[in-house]
């Protein structure tokens, strides 16, 4: 039997539901925030993500499914969002009218070590503000990711956040980090080794080796920042104090991308201590430019949907989610059957959830697909109710009938569903 990739995963039945449930939160949370949708393809020029994400991060040198295509073009299956939204942005000119604010949805693609939360097809929900240079917009920006949290049920709540500073400020930095750690990064992992001369932020974010003593004595960016950046990230503080935004400075955050300038920012459940963070994000002002398009400063986020579904669930949060039917249809024989499809079809039409039995079970089996779909009202069709079009109505609950002319139903249903 053909099965399954390792790290994907089917979605049906109630994790199906679990994720429309998240999915349509988070796209009417953006539309609150006046967010639009956009959604780009699965597969890009693998220039772009090399670009874009950076060559030394570990999404580009381990992580991404390259391909050759029959035209012997490199391509690369997106393992982010942000980077094809930028080519998006800058291909399609939607930079004439700014500020512009997008929101996806969709899956990523990553060739990493499966585990709790994390997937070689990692579905993402993300945004992105384009335009605005102003810690106002990242304050806001961070806000609706709290929001969206915390209307799943995910109350406990923090954000860390850093300064990574500008070019120049990092270009200090890095020497700095190089001089702390190169007498001794004989005790740190091979991809440690690696990072040392060419991205050396990236020690910071090291998994392996992230208790070295060295790692805590590791000098701070934010002792590096310009008057400017300070004041900057004090203002982003002061706005996220103003939201009652629960946030931890955390000097150490980098984040995994190359793109990242200034704030960076992670969110973090308090209750859950295994799955480190939910989501991410931070400003980019240099990416537009980066790829041939014009100088437009950036901020956004992601969210991993499995992450996102998996804390839910080791808090064993209940979704406000009403999967039930509006009506079940239940004909006494097969004579009745044509009067009862064009029903159910008037139902729907009417936006009732609805349905019938379409294989012919017997009224044993119609009356265990009620209770299997917990329908709130039954409508029994039989020879009378065809001839004289007087409708016998059952509430599920209450086992009440209740007669009904077939003209006067979806008044009757209006009224009490």
């Amino acid at each position: 039997m053909i099965q399954k990739l390792k790290g994907t995963y089917d979605v049906y039945g109630d994790l199906s539901i679990k994720h429309n449930y998240v999915k349509k939160l988070f796209e009417e949370i953006c539309s609150n925030y006046n967010y639009n949708y956009i959604e780009t393809p699965l597969i890009e020029r693998s220039e772009l993500f090399h670009r874009g994400v950076g060559e030394t991060t570990d999404i580009v040198t381990k992580e991404t499914y390259d391909f050759v295509d029959r035209g012997n073009r490199n391509n690369t299956i997106r393992p982010e969002g942000t980077a094809g939204v930028a080519r998006a942005v800058i291909e399609n000119k939607l930079y004439n009218t700014l500020p512009l604010k997008l929101y996806y949805m969709g899956s990523m693609f990553r060739y990493e070590r499966p585990q709790k939360g994390r997937y070689r097809e990692l579905r993402q929900l993300g945004i992105e503000l384009y335009g605005v240079d102003n810690p106002i917009s990242d304050a806001e920006v961070i806000s609706l990711g709290v929001n969206f949290l915390n209307e799943l049920g995910l109350k406990n709540i923090t954000v860390k956040i850093n300064c990574l500073g500008g070019i120049e400020t990092r270009k200090k930095y890095k020497e700095a980090l190089i001089n702390h750690f190169k007498n001794n990064i004989d005790e740190f992992c091979d991809d440690c080794k690696e990072r040392l001369e060419k991205n050396p932020l990236r020690i910071l974010d090291c998994k392996v080796d992230n208790k070295n003593k060295l790692m805590k004595s590791a000098p701070s960016i934010l002792d590096f920042l310009t008057k400017e950046e300070k004041e900057n990230f004090d203002k982003v503080k002061k706005y996220l104090d103003v939201l009652d935004i629960k946030y931890v400075i955390d000097n150490t955050l980098v984040r995994g991308l190359d793109y990242y300038t200034n704030l960076v920012f992670e969110f973090i459940s308090d209750d859950v201590d295994d799955i480190g963070s939910i989501g991410g994000g931070g400003r980019y002002d240099n990416l537009l430019k980066s790829l041939g398009g014009p100088d437009i400063p950036s901020v956004g986020f992601a969210f991993g949907m499995d992450r996102v579904v998996s804390v839910l669930a080791s808090l064993e949060i209940k979704l406000p989610i009403n999967n039930d039917l509006d009506v079940y249809i239940l004909n006494i024989s097969e004579k009745e059957f044509n009067y009862s499809i064009e029903l159910l079809q008037n139902l729907r039409m009417c936006g009732y959830r609805a349905d019938m039995d379409l294989s012919n079970k017997n009224m044993k089996g119609k009356f265990k697909e009620v209770d299997r779909y917990n329908s709130k009202y039954i409508i029994i069709i039989g020879e009378d109710e065809v001839k004289t079009g007087i409708l016998t109505i059952k509430d599920n609950i209450t086992k009440e009938e209740t007669k009904v002319n077939y003209d006067d139903l979806i008044d009757f249903l209006d009224t009490n569903v």
